[in-house]
């Protein structure tokens, strides 16, 4: 409400927040279980930024970082990083590797 980021550490709290979300991007309480993906179709309306693992190439994680990388970056941005990544050897989600997205 304030005009700040909000930076969700991890997707389960993108899903949360977003799930807690109005149309209008305000977080509000909220409480129970939420079964909303986020896709770039979806995009996001309250999330501006996100600290997460590297997931794999593959996986359906990437859906929900490209929602959030088109609100943060050209849509090109994503894929550059995952570039690097895989020739960098970064490790995958379980092993500890992380990224920040975050408003261009």
């Amino acid at each position: 409400a304030a005009g700040g980021r909000i930076v969700a550490v991890g997707t389960t709290a993108v899903r949360a927040l977003e799930s807690a979300a109005g149309a209008d991007g305000r977080v509000r309480a909220a409480a129970g279980w939420t079964d909303l993906v986020v896709t770039p179709e979806r995009g996001v309306r309250a999330v501006d930024g996100l600290l997460t693992g590297l997931h794999e190439p593959t996986a359906s994680h990437l859906l929900m970082l490209r929602a959030v990388a088109s609100v943060t970056a050209d849509g090109e941005a994503l894929g550059r990083a995952y570039a690097a990544a895989v020739r960098r050897r970064y490790l995958w989600h379980e092993f500890g590797d992380l990224h920040l997205l975050l408003p261009g």
